[in-house]
């Protein structure tokens, strides 16, 4: 899964605002207190905490 060039960099963290990285296929937050793996679905992620996977 490749993002558009750019996206990644201004999405943020809906919960916390801190940065997103790309994994697999999810986005995953890198706030230290937060880590929130977001989904992405058909190339678009899907940016709501109640679809966020808690961190392990």
């Amino acid at each position: 899964m490749a993002l558009e060039a750019g996206l990644l960099e201004i999405l943020a963290c809906p919960a916390c605002h801190a940065p997103l990285k790309e994994q697999d296929t999810e986005l995953i937050c890198t706030g230290q207190d937060c880590g929130l793996a977001y989904p992405v679905r058909d190339g678009i992620p899907v940016l709501l905490v109640d679809e966020a996977r808690r961190p392990e």
